[in-house]
């Protein structure tokens, strides 16, 4: 059986090898991300942080579950995320929010809790599925990876509960 190391380590590398993907699809296939891509980065990052964090820290059983509430939190932040660019993707065309500025843009001219409320909510460039692989979007295999962490998440956070 998997140890709980093992099992943060690869859990951590999965989230750098989506956040590489990410990156690829961004600067070499040129699929420029919207906002709730962005938000969903942040929440990869986050869950990644966390696995990370507990896998070099090597704490006590305490230590392991409060480890795996951060992973389950940043998992569920992810999730939401994830959920709301599905069910944006989702809407009969004449239900998509209109288009934002540029991401650039808002960062630049937006102050910093404006830009948070916008890049949740999300627009009509979210709408787009520029990609799909097996017939499921992006948002889509992100969500299913969410969900795949908080399970995750919450068996160790099960194991160091019941360990001794």
């Amino acid at each position: 059986m998997f140890k709980t190391l093992h099992l943060q380590i690869l859990a951590a590398l999965s989230c750098a090898g989506l956040l590489g993907a990410a990156y690829y699809f961004e600067y070499a296939l040129y699929l420029d991300p919207c906002p709730l891509c962005i938000m969903q980065r942040i929440g990869v990052l986050l869950v990644g942080l966390a696995f990370a964090i507990a896998a070099i820290h090597r704490p006590g059983r305490i230590g392991q579950m409060i480890y795996a509430v951060a992973a389950m939190l940043a998992a569920i932040f992810g999730g939401a995320i994830a959920g709301r660019h599905v069910w944006i993707q989702s809407l009969p065309p004449d239900q998509v929010p209109t288009c934002g500025p540029s991401l650039e843009y808002m960062f630049d001219a937006l102050p910093w809790q404006d830009l948070i409320t916008v890049l949740l909510r999300g627009n009509g460039n979210c709408a787009e599925q520029s990609w799909m692989f097996m017939d499921i979007s992006m948002p889509q295999w992100v969500l299913i990876w969410f969900v795949g962490y908080f399970a995750l998440a919450g068996f160790l956070f099960w194991r160091a509960k019941v360990s001794r």
